[in-house]
C-alpha cells in the first residue's frame, strides 16, 4: 500500500541530494515523497520526482552572513557550533517550525535527522510513525568519541560514550527554549524535561553512511542500521563542450571545490588553490566563474560529482558527508580542507583508511601545504591503491536499497 512519506531534508546540497535519492526510490516503488527543503533545491527535487514544502531559510545566504562566517570559524567545538547554529536560527524558528509542522499534513510516515528531533516531536503530535536519519555517528558507543569531541577518545570507552551525551545535552539545551514552547503551542503537547527526549530504540535509525568508511561498533543496538551511501546520479548528463575538451586535453586533472562553503575572502581562496595546483606540477578543475579558467586551470559552475570525480587524479574540497561519499566511491585521492561540524572527523576518516592525506583546515590553507598534499596524493601509489580498493567496495554497496528494506518494516 502506498504512503505519503515526508523527509526533513534542512542544510545544504550535501544534505538534500541523499534525501532525494531516497525519495526517488521510494517514489518509484508508489509513494508520495515530500521533501521539506530550502526553496534553493527545487529544481532537484523536482527532477527526482519529488513534491517540495519549501523551507523560507536560505543556507548560502545563512553562510555568507557575518553569523555564518562566525559558523564556519567555530572549527568543530561543540559549544561553538551548536551555539552559532542557535544565534542563526533562533529568530527563525517559529516560523521555520511552522512550515515543518504544515509539511507534514496527510503523512504517513516521517524521516528527518535528529536536529531538532522533528521526527519525533511531529510524529508524536499526528500520531504516525517516524524515524531519524544520521548523516554522521551520532549514537553513542565506547568505540570512538563523537566526531565533534575527538579529544575524548584519549580516555577510553566511557569517555567515548560520555561525548555523545554531552553533545546530546548542548544540543537540547540550546534548543529547548524554542522546542518546548512550539511543542506546547502548536502541537498540544507536553513540554519535554530538562534533560531532553529519551532514545526510543524502537524506532529505527538510518545511518547514511558505509560500514566501510565508519565499522559499525559491537554495542550499536540493533535498531541503527548502517545502509551505506545514498547516491543520487545523473546517467544522462553530457558535459559542456569546454569541459570534456578540458579533459581531453592532459592528464587527468584536480578537482577543487568547497561546496556551499562560504570563503570570507573568496579571491584569495581561489589564488591559493590554483597557486597550489601551478607549484604541484598539476591541471585542475575548480569551482568559480568560466570566465577565470586558463591553458591549466578551468573553472566551472556546477558539474556532477558522480560523472566527474572517476575523471580526476584526486579531489579536494571540504570534507562534507555527501562530497567525501563522492570522492570514496569514485575511488581517487582525496584531500579534506574542513571548515567546521563533522567536517574534519570525516578528514580524518579519509587518512586513517588512507585513501587521502591528513586533512588541512580551511583556517590553515596555505600554499606550501594544499601543494604537498597535492603532490603525495597523486604520487603516493599506497593512497592511489587504497583509494581505489574502497572505492571498488562502495560502488558494490547498495544503500538505498538497504534503507528501503528497513522502512518496509517501519509500522
Amino acid at each position: 500500500m502506498s504512503r505519503t512519506i515526508v523527509i526533513f531534508a534542512a542544510g545544504s546540497r550535501g544534505d538534500i541530494q541523499p534525501c532525494a535519492a531516497l525519495g526517488r526510490a521510494l517514489r518509484a516503488r508508489g509513494d508520495t515523497v515530500r521533501l521539506v527543503a530550502s526553496a534553493r533545491y527545487a529544481p532537484l527535487a523536482h527532477a527526482a520526482g519529488l513534491e517540495l514544502a519549501p523551507l523560507t531559510a536560505d543556507p548560502t545566504e545563512i553562510l555568507d552572513s557575518d553569523a555564518g562566517q562566525e559558523l564556519l570559524a567555530g572549527g568543530r567545538n561543540p559549544i561553538r557550533f551548536l551555539g552559532g547554529f542557535r544565534r542563526i536560527l533562533g529568530p527563525l524558528a517559529e516560523r521555520l517550525l511552522t512550515e515543518c509542522r504544515d509539511a507534514c499534513k496527510g503523512a504517513d510516515l516521517l524521516l528527518g535527522p535528529t536536529l531538532g528531533m522533528l521526527p519525533a516531536n511531529l510524529g508524536e503530535h499526528l500520531g504516525i510513525p517516524w524515524a531519524l536519519i544520521h548523516f554522521q555517528p551520532s549514537r553513542a558507543t565506547g568505540a570512538f568519541p563523537h566526531p565533534f569531541v575527538p579529544q575524548a577518545g584519549r580516555l577510553g570507552p566511557w569517555a567515548n560514550r560520555a561525548s555523545f551525551a554531552a553533545v546530546d545535552q548542548i544540543a537540547w539545551q540550546l534548543s529547548r527554549p524554542f522546542i518546548n514552547p512550539w511543542r506546547r503551542d502548536a502541537l498540544g503537547l507536553a513540554p519535554l524535561p530538562l534533560r531532553g527526549m529519551a532514545r526510543d530504540d524502537a524506532r529505527p535509525v538510518l545511518a547514511c553512511f558505509s560500514d566501510a568508511v565508519v565499522p559499525r561498533p559491537a554495542d550499536w543496538p540493533a535498531n541503527v542500521h548502517l545502509t551505506g551511501y545514498w547516491f543520487l546520479d545523473e546517467p544522462a548528463y553530457e558535459p559542456p563542450a569546454d569541459l570534456a575538451a578540458f579533459l581531453a586535453a592532459g592528464p587527468p586533472p584536480v578537482y577543487a571545490g568547497f561546496g556551499s562553503m562560504v570563503a570570507k575572502d573568496p579571491e584569495l581562496t581561489d589564488l591559493t588553490v590554483r597557486t597550489a595546483l601551478r607549484v604541484a606540477g598539476l591541471r585542475g578543475i575548480v569551482q568559480g566563474d568560466p570566465a577565470t579558467s586558463d591553458d591549466d586551470v578551468l573553472a566551472v559552475r556546477d558539474v556532477p560529482h558522480a560523472w566527474l570525480f572517476p575523471r580526476t587524479a584526486a579531489v579536494v574540497h571540504h570534507g562534507g558527508a555527501g562530497t567525501t561519499a563522492a570522492g570514496l566511491r569514485a575511488g581517487v585521492p582525496t584531500i579534506v580542507c574542513p571548515f567546521f561540524g563533522d567536517q574534519p572527523y570525516w578528514g580524518e576518516r579519509v587518512a586513517a583508511l588512507g585513501a587521502g592525506p591528513d586533512p588541512l583546515p580551511f583556517r590553515a590553507l596555505t600554499v606550501p601545504g594544499l601543494a604537498a598534499r597535492l603532490r603525495r596524493a597523486t604520487t603516493d601509489a599506497s593512497i592511489g591503491e587504497r583509494a581505489e580498493a574502497l572505492g571498488t567496495r562502495l560502488r558494490a554497496e547498495d544503500g538505498v536499497a538497504r534503507a528501503l528494506a528497513v522502512l518496509d518494516a517501519v509500522s
